[in-house]
C-alpha cells in the first residue's frame, strides 16, 4: 500500500543539504546568501526546482521497485508516468503546506511536519513494543516468570525512553557562554558601552543534520545495489545489500557522525566573522587580546564542543539501536535521530511561543 505522500519531505530535505553545501563550494551562492532576504528568496527559489528534481528521481525508483504492481489495463509507460506525476505532486503539496506554515504560523513549517509524522508513530510503537514484550513472556515455560520478564522489558524500554528525551532535551539547550565586554564611549554628555554581555555557542550547535548526513552517505550503496542488481548472488553485491546490519556499518557510521559534526561546523561557524563583529562594536573577551587571537579562542572552545557534540550524537543514536540487537527488540526501540528531532523541534516552538507572547506582553508560555 502506498500513499500519496510516501516520499514525504525526503527531497526538500535532500535539496536543502545539498544547496547547504554547495554555499560553501560556489562563490556565486554564497554572495546571494550575504545579500539579506532578497539573497533567501533566490536561495529558496533555487531549492524549490531542486527538490522537484530530486523528487522526479525518487519517484522514478519507487516506480521501478514496484513495476511488477503497475496494472496491464493501461500502458506501462503512462502507468509509469502517471505514478512519477502523483508522487512529485504530493512531496511539492508537503513542501507548499510548510512553507505556509512559515508564513502564517509558529515554528519551521518542515520540521513540524516531520515532527507530526514522528508523533503519528508513536502509537504503533507503543503496540510493537506490546507485543515484544508478550514474544518475551511466551519464551519461558513458568507462566508467573514470564509474565514478569515481559513486564520488565516494556517497564526498562519505556524509562529508557523517557531518560533518552530528557538527556536530548537538556544536552540540545546547553551551551558554553563566552564572556564578552564592551569598551566605554563618550559621546557629547551620554556614556554608550560598557556592558557585559556573553556569545552563547550550543553544545548540539550542528543539531541532527551530521546524522541525517550519516544516513544518506552510508544507504547510498545499499540503494545502488538494489536498483541495478535486486536479484543478483554476487558475494560482492551482496555485502552491499547486507552492510546495513553488518558491525562494519556501525565503525563506519561512528566515524562518519564525527566527520560531519565537524565539517558542518567548518561550513556553518565563523569564528573569524565573530571576532571582526566584536573589534567593530569595541566588544572583547576578557584575557584575550582582538583580532586573530580572538578567532583562534573562538575556534578552539567550538572545536572542544564539537567533540562533545559528536560523543553525543553517537551515544543518541547508535547506543538504542545496539541495545535493540542486543535485546531482540529492534522493532521498538525509540529512533534516535526521531528523539532529536522530536526535542529539537519542540525546544524551537516553545522558544518562538514564549517570543510572541513576550512581544505582545503577555505571560510567559511555560510560567
Amino acid at each position: 500500500q502506498m500513499t500519496l505522500m510516501a516520499m514525504g519531505i525526503t527531497p526538500y530535505i535532500n535539496a536543502s543539504i545539498i544547496i547547504q553545501l554547495l554555499t560553501v563550494a560556489i562563490p556565486a551562492l554564497e554572495n546571494m546568501a550575504k545579500e539579506g532576504e532578497e539573497g533567501q528568496k533566490k536561495l529558496q527559489k533555487i531549492t524549490r526546482y531542486l527538490t522537484v528534481g530530486l523528487a522526479v528521481m525518487q519517484a522514478s525508483f519507487f516506480c521501478y521497485a514496484t513495476r511488477s504492481a503497475i496494472t496491464n489495463q493501461i500502458p506501462k509507460p503512462l502507468a509509469a508516468a502517471l505514478i512519477i506525476l502523483t508522487f512529485t505532486a504530493g512531496t511539492c503539496f508537503v513542501v507548499f503546506l510548510g512553507e505556509r506554515i512559515n508564513e502564517k504560523g509558529i515554528g519551521n513549517g518542515v520540521s513540524l511536519i516531520i515532527f507530526a509524522g514522528i508523533v503519528t508513530r508513536i502509537p504503533d510503537m507503543i503496540k510493537t513494543l506490546y507485543y515484544d514484550a508478550l514474544n518475551i513472556a511466551g519464551k519461558f515455560e513458568n507462566a508467573a516468570l514470564g509474565n514478569a520478564a515481559g513486564i520488565t522489558a516494556f517497564a526498562i524500554v519505556t524509562l529508557i525512553s523517557i531518560a533518552t528525551i530528557i538527556f536530548c532535551i537538556y544536552v540540545q539547550n546547553a551551551e558554553r557562554r563566552i564572556p564578552v565586554q564592551y569598551s566605554k564611549k563618550v559621546i557629547g554628555r551620554k556614556v554608550y558601552g560598557g556592558q557585559n554581555t556573553y556569545i552563547p555557542l550550543k553544545v548540539n550547535q550542528s543539531s541532527v543534520m551530521p546524522v541525517i548526513f550519516t544516513m544518506s552517505f552510508l544507504a547510498l550503496p545499499s540503494t545502488i545495489v538494489a536498483f541495478f542488481f535486486p536479484n543478483s548472488n554476487n558475494i560482492v553485491v551482496k555485502w552491499f545489500r547486507d552492510f546495513g546490519g553488518s558491525p562494519i556499518y556501525y565503525v563506519a557510521y561512528f566515524i562518519c557522525i564525527f566527520a560531519f559534526v565537524f565539517f558542518y561546523s567548518l561550513i556553518q561557524f565563523n569564528p573569524i566573522e565573530i571576532s571582526q563583529n566584536l573589534q567593530k562594536n569595541g566588544g572583547f573577551i576578557p584575557g584575550v587580546r582582538p583580532g586573530r587571537p580572538t578567532s583562534e579562542f573562538i575556534a578552539k572552545v567550538a572545536n572542544r564542543l564539537n567533540w562533545c557534540d559528536a560523543c553525543f550524537l553517537c551515544i543518541v543514536v547508535l547506543v538504542p539501536t545496539l541495545l535493540g540487537k542486543l535485546t531482540g527488540m529492534e522493532g521498538v526501540w525509540f529512533a534516535g535521530t526521531s528523539v532529536l528531532i522530536m526535542t529539537g523541534v519542540a525546544n524551537d516552538l516553545v522558544d518562538q511561543i514564549e517570543s510572541q507572547m513576550v512581544t505582545h506582553n503577555y505571560k510567559g508560555f511555560l510560567v
